[in-house]
């Protein structure tokens, strides 16, 4: 959040653990658009972009499963 305020009382979720939900989101959101893109490239044959989209989506999909690890651990009160 951009203020000092915790808007946890708004959504019902502490803004650590929103944000957290809102970045494992980003990141699955990410890689579902970067298959499109790869998608797009390798019609042009064009497989630099291929392999940057793959790293892209590779590394993408890295953040959501760390994220998701990091939210069950809390959701679960370790």
């Amino acid at each position: 959040m951009t203020s000092n305020t915790e808007t946890g009382g708004v959504t019902g979720t502490p803004d650590k653990d929103y944000n957290l939900i809102w970045y494992v989101e980003a990141c699955l959101n990410n890689a579902l658009r970067l298959e499109t893109y790869i998608q797009d490239a390798e019609r042009e044959k064009d497989t630099e972009i291929v392999d940057l989209f793959r790293k892209a989506q590779a590394d993408s999909r890295k953040g959501a499963e760390l994220g998701k690890q990091l939210l069950r651990a809390r959701l679960n009160g370790s």
